[in-house]
C-alpha cells in the first residue's frame, strides 16, 4: 500500500509578486543584451546553455534523477546536479519532485503543468500563479525520498542560486557586463523558455508514435533547442528509458552524450528503448492475426 499524499495543484493563485519581478527583469536584460553582441557573447551563451540545459537538465535532473535511465558515479552525479542549479529551475528535489507528479497525475487536476488548463498556463502561468517547484515536504518526501536522504541534494536544493552567481561573477571578469547579459539573462530567458515549450507545446503539437493515455506529442523544433528532449511522446510512453530519439531522425544529443559516458566508463546501467527491437517481434503478431 501507498501512502496517499493529497496534492493540492491548486489553480489561478494570486500572482507570485516575487517570482514574477524576476522574471520581468530576466526578460528585459535578456532584450537589453541584444544590443551588445559579440561573437564572444554569443560563445558565452551557447556554453552556459549547453552546460545547464544540456548536462545539467536533460541529462542530470531529468534522464538521471528523475527517471534513472543510467546511473554514473557520485561524483559525475553531483556534477551535472551542478550544472543543472545553473538553469535556475529549482533545486534538484524540488525538479525531480514537481516532474514526477507530473509523470504521475498527467494533464490531470493534480498535473502542475497541465496543458488542459490552457496553453499559457502549461507554459508559464503555473510559474507565475500555480505551485511552481514549491512542493510542500511531505510531497517532497513521497515523491523523492532517494535524494532527500542525500545530503548533497538537500544542500544544493537550499542554495541552487549560488552556481548562477559564481558564474556570473566569473563571466563578468571574464568579458564586462555585456557577457554577463549574454552568458546569464539572454541564455537564462533561452533555456526557461524551451524547457517551459517541453510542458506546453509537446503537449498540443507533434506527431504520436505511441498511443499513451495523454496527448504528449513528439516535436523536433523542440528537440532541437532542448538537446533532445522535444520527442515527448516518446518519453511518455518510456519514460525511463535514457534514449528518447528512437528513429534515425530524431537527433538526441543528450542521448549521444549519456553513450559517450558509458563508453568512457562513466555511466552503467544504461537503459534504452530499443523501437526496431520491438518492431521486429511485433511482426509475427500481426502475420498470425
Amino acid at each position: 500500500m501507498q501512502n496517499v499524499i493529497e496534492l493540492k495543484q491548486s489553480k489561478r493563485k494570486p500572482i507570485q509578486w516575487v517570482t514574477g519581478t524576476f522574471v520581468v527583469v530576466f526578460h528585459l536584460m535578456a532584450i537589453w543584451a541584444l544590443f551588445t553582441f559579440s561573437w564572444q557573447n554569443l560563445a558565452a551563451a551557447v556554453i552556459t546553455w549547453w552546460i545547464a540545459g544540456s548536462w545539467g537538465i536533460g541529462m542530470g535532473y531529468h534522464r538521471l534523477l528523475t527517471h534513472g535511465g543510467y546511473k554514473t558515479p557520485k561524483w559525475m552525479e553531483y556534477f551535472l546536479t551542478v550544472c543543472a542549479t545553473l538553469g535556475l529551475q529549482s533545486g534538484s528535489l524540488q525538479w525531480v519532485t514537481t516532474h514526477r507528479i507530473h509523470h504521475a497525475f498527467t494533464e490531470t487536476d493534480k498535473d502542475p503543468h497541465s496543458p488542459r488548463e490552457g496553453t499559457f498556463w502549461a507554459h508559464m502561468g503555473w510559474i507565475l500563479q500555480g505551485t511552481a517547484q514549491n512542493q510542500p515536504e511531505e510531497v517532497v518526501r513521497r515523491y523523492a525520498p532517494d535524494l532527500l536522504k542525500d545530503k548533497f541534494h538537500v544542500f544544493v536544493s537550499k542554495y541552487y542560486y549560488l552556481t548562477f552567481v559564481f558564474v556570473g561573477i566569473g563571466l563578468y571578469f571574464i568579458g564586462g557586463w555585456s557577457m554577463v547579459l549574454w552568458g546569464i539573462f539572454l541564455r537564462q530567458v533561452l533555456g526557461w523558455h524551451s524547457t517551459w515549450l517541453v510542458n506546453s507545446a509537446t503537449h498540443l503539437w507533434g506527431t504520436r508514435r505511441f498511443e499513451t493515455h495523454d496527448d504528449s506529442r513528439n516535436n523536433g523544433l523542440i528537440a532541437a533547442v532542448t538537446f533532445g528532449e522535444g520527442w515527448h511522446n516518446n518519453h511518455h510512453a518510456n519514460p525511463r528509458s535514457a534514449k528518447h530519439g528512437l528513429a534515425w531522425y530524431e537527433f538526441d544529443p543528450n542521448w549521444l552524450q549519456i553513450k559517450f559516458l558509458e563508453k568512457i566508463g562513466l555511466a552503467e546501467n544504461v537503459y534504452a528503448y530499443n523501437l526496431e527491437k520491438q518492431m521486429d517481434e511485433a511482426k509475427p503478431l500481426r502475420k498470425a492475426a
